[in-house]
């Protein structure tokens, strides 16, 4: 008898948006697996219920993104290390019959300066703009690679100062004031705000106050290159925009479920940037 089609999803509220389909149908179709991979809407209140019946519908997990992240953390089985340390879960699958979550961001992140910026870990301090979810996954991230001096700033001290404890040593919590002065001797800058986005331009910190070793780069990937990143470049910084952290984040799930471990390539990433430019 003919094994069951591999079936994965993202689900999210609104969840029209996601580039994750192109990603996944990408790699089903270059690798040639009979397999599927959809978006589905799922609201707050629906989503317990939406887990509780994915097995019984014939799915292997999926992806969870906004704004079920921290209710996916709650009602899974079992946690992988990176979801209890980042407190949410975006990637789901079935050991056993088991319903676990694990957390791949921080691997994206880090898996994105692997590929543009070898060696990125060993370059010094390193200053986090923001206190968000994101935030959360680059500490991580930054912790795993045994970077020992990580400096959180955000507008709301309160924020950075319960990331500081939930990660413990090696991170201090600052407000925006105090960023001109940690930038002095830090070589890496990473920011995780909203700031610079498309529709929401401007500039989260002044990479002209790094020194000239330093590093930047934005989890921002609409547009591609930040106004962040635009001035470190022009101040001849090495910079790693955010898209590759979106492809990257997505490769440890498609492994779980269809059993091949895909790789990003120029052909995938030139496809998510056709889709990345406004539709006239």
């Amino acid at each position: 008898m003919a094994e069951p089609m591999k079936k994965a999803f993202v689900t999210g509220h609104p969840i029209k948006h996601s580039r994750s389909p192109k990603i996944h149908g990408h790699w089903l179709a270059s690798l040639g697996i009979d397999g599927s991979y959809e978006a589905i809407d799922v609201a707050p209140e629906d989503f317990a219920e939406f887990l509780r019946q994915l097995q019984a519908k014939g799915y292997r997990g999926g992806n969870v993104t906004i704004p079920h992240k921290e209710a996916a953390f709650a009602l899974v089985e079992r946690r992988d290390e990176a979801a209890q340390q980042i407190g949410a879960v975006n990637t789901l699958w079935f050991e056993s019959g088991t319903l676990w979550g694990g957390n791949t961001d921080g691997h994206g992140f880090a898996a994105n300066l692997d590929q543009y910026a070898p060696g990125w870990a060993g370059n010094g301090p390193a200053v986090v703009l923001g206190a968000g979810g994101a935030a959360r996954a680059v500490i991580q991230a930054l912790k795993q690679r045994g970077v020992g001096d990580i400096r959180i700033v955000n507008r709301t001290l309160a924020r950075a100062q319960e990331l500081r404890d939930r990660f413990g040593a090696g991170i201090s919590a600052h407000g925006t004031a105090a960023t001109d002065e940690l930038l002095r001797d830090a070589g890496l800058l990473v920011n995780t705000t909203a700031l610079g986005m498309q529709g929401n331009e401007g500039l989260p910190a002044d990479p002209a106050l790094l020194p000239d070793h330093a590093l930047v780069t934005d989890i921002v990937y609409v547009p591609l290159e930040t106004p962040l990143l635009a001035a470190a470049r022009a101040r001849n910084l090495r910079t790693v925009g955010g898209l590759g952290m979106l492809l990257n984040q997505a490769v440890p799930g498609f492994e779980r479920w269809f059993g091949v471990r895909p790789e990003v390539t120029a052909e995938l990433r030139a496809l998510i940037m056709a889709d990345l430019v406004p539709k006239p």
